[in-house]
């Protein structure tokens, strides 16, 4: 292990410096990183300045990058903190690529740990919030969490070394430094040791959450199936879960669902609300019938609404998953009406080019073959009872002059039909 390589994120703050300097007496392998946001004037400047000295006189290779941090928060419109967090971790991740590292070592340290439970639990968090920073995440290491900030310094000082301060910790106007500087000291007065308990209480937390997700990963075996790329959740098996709304939030937060959102999930369950319907920024949650059963039916968002033209007969490859196929075939003694859901047999003179291949859309109708009069797709589709989900991505095929002649997989419309007066049948195959 002390062989292998690792970046050590070094802002010049004391965290940092002791991070570095416990690696590099432990013989470990260690390049630094560097990341100037340029949020602070000369300050920032300053922290980079000595950065550079440190590591020059330690020996330790550095690398550095400079963002203009403001820019990207306004053009991503998101807050400085966390575009200074996104562009950093995006930093560090590439450099671990780039140098072949093992993973990156940042300096969280126990203070830091104790001012994130606290902080979430004011928010409003789940037993991971309680269960605080993570020591391993991925390739991020933080070997100093079971340290103090005191101990942190006292290490410093051992060693003969400096650090610089960022002057905005000192202030109490952002919320972490408002625990900081203002709640942490109160609870050491009703306390002293409430740091150390916050933290032995996260860390028990976290063993106790391995177990919850162990079970949870069973659970959720036992209540979803896929369906293509949809997942459906069973209702009434998890409802048989000792906490349904508890596996339900598990199953539904990693498609980007609010917990406020998964509330009204499982309040519509409850209710038996067929056709509820929820967005993410990635998916959509509906619930519905599926296969005679009450369930929730999650699936990813179309990635692409458009229109795909098909001009003539050809072979067509719209997307990595979606291949058309138009051709005529003559009508004889050896030809036959395809009956698989995937084909359409039309005849070829009622069919006017070029095709349009689309999303269905409010107001659709057509003509379902075996039927008389006009129906609208929307109708039809909730005839079949199939789902909201279902509904929004049924795919059609119109012509030239706007008739629907295909709702894909499932009916031609009538009024293309083949009639034993017909001489050529136009072949549309979807695969």
């Amino acid at each position: 292990m002390l062989s292998k390589k690792y970046i050590v994120a070094l802002s010049g703050g004391a965290d940092s410096v002791c991070l570095l300097l416990k690696m590099l007496d432990e013989g470990r392998h260690v390049e630094a990183a560097h990341c100037n946001f340029h949020l602070r004037g000369a300050e920032s400047d300053r922290d980079e300045a000595f950065v550079v000295a440190l590591c020059q006189r330690l020996g330790v290779a550095l690398h550095r990058a400079h963002f203009d941090t403001r820019e990207y928060a306004s053009l991503h419109k998101v807050s400085i903190e966390l575009a200074a967090r996104t562009l950093r971790y995006q930093y560090f991740e590439q450099l671990r690529r780039d140098i072949g590292a093992e993973a990156i070592m940042v300096a969280h340290h126990r203070d830091d740990n104790v001012e994130t439970v606290l902080m979430n639990m004011v928010r409003g968090t789940g037993i991971r919030g309680v269960a605080g920073i993570r020591p391993v995440n991925g390739h991020i290491l933080r070997p100093l969490l079971n340290m103090s900030r005191s101990d942190i310094e006292a290490y410093i000082a051992a060693r003969g070394e400096t650090y610089v301060t960022d002057s905005t910790n000192l202030e109490d106007d952002a919320t972490r430094n408002k625990f900081r500087l203002n709640v942490i000291p109160l609870l050491r007065t009703i306390n002293p040791r409430a740091s150390e308990n916050i933290h032995a209480t996260s860390k028990h937390i976290a063993e106790a959450e391995k177990i919850v997700d162990w079970a949870v990963e069973r659970a959720r075996e036992e209540v979803t199936t896929t369906h293509g790329d949809d997942l459906i959740v069973d209702v009434e098996r998890l409802n048989a879960f000792v906490s349904p709304d508890y596996l339900l939030n598990e199953i539904c937060r990693p498609y980007g669902f609010s917990t406020s959102q998964i509330t009204d999930m499982s309040d519509a369950i409850r209710e038996h609300h067929v056709g509820a319907v929820f967005h993410s920024v990635s998916h959509i949650a509906a619930v519905a019938n599926f296969s005679n059963r009450l369930c929730l039916q999650i699936s990813p968002l179309l990635t692409s609404e458009r229109e795909y033209r098909l001009p003539e007969e050809g072979t067509y490859r719209l997307s990595s998953d979606m291949k058309i196929v138009v051709s005529t075939r003559a009508i004889d003694d050896t030809f036959r009406i395809s009956k698989s859901s995937d084909c359409a047999t039309l005849d070829r003179s009622k069919v006017t080019f070029p095709l349009t291949l689309r999303l269905a859309k409010e107001g659709d109708r057509f003509t379902p073959f075996g039927m008389k009069g006009s129906k609208l797709v929307s109708d039809y589709l909730s005839d079949l009872k199939c789902s909201v989900i279902d509904r929004r991505r049924q795919w059609v095929i119109e012509d030239a002059t706007g008739m629907i002649v295909w709702l894909v997989g499932r009916r031609t419309n009538d009024k293309c039909r083949i009639l034993s007066s017909s001489d050529a049948a136009l072949v549309i195959t979807v695969s």
